[in-house]
């Protein structure tokens, strides 16, 4: 293996730690208060605690504008009122507007499909956070 294909190893490296800590798990860790979740803000609104962990919802969010709010709690709160958990995506590179319309999109979902977009929603979220961790 060349050195691009190394580096490229590498790089890709913090998505499987990340996705086998998630798969391991499965979907019961999801619930009420779960442990995967608590961590993590509702859409559009601010993080608290650990300031590491404001600074990258922050940052992850940045794409949600005031307009969105009034939609986004709505939105959030008929979520949680179907599943039982927070809407959780992976809000990188997403515009406020985007997230909303995949929200009212998994709104549609039954249980057990919307926790493997759960899960896979973690996933993403822990591999960005991992590399972030770890690239200088």
């Amino acid at each position: 293996m060349g050195a691009r294909g190394r580096r490229r190893a590498a790089l890709s490296a913090p998505g499987v730690v990340a996705g086998q800590g998630i798969d391991q798990r499965g979907g019961d860790h999801l619930g009420r208060g779960g442990s995967a979740l608590v961590r993590h803000p509702r859409i559009g609104e601010r993080a608290s605690g650990d300031p590491g962990d404001v600074a990258l919802s922050a940052a992850e969010q940045s794409g949600v504008s005031s307009s969105d709010a009034a939609a986004l709690a709505a939105g959030n709160a008929a979520y949680e009122e179907r599943f039982g958990y927070i809407y959780l995506i992976c809000a990188s590179g997403l515009s406020g507007e985007q997230m909303l319309a995949a929200l009212r999109e998994r709104l549609t979902h039954d249980d057990a499909a919307e926790r493997l977009v759960v899960m896979d929603e973690l996933r993403k979220i822990a591999a960005l956070r991992l590399a972030k961790a770890i690239t200088p």
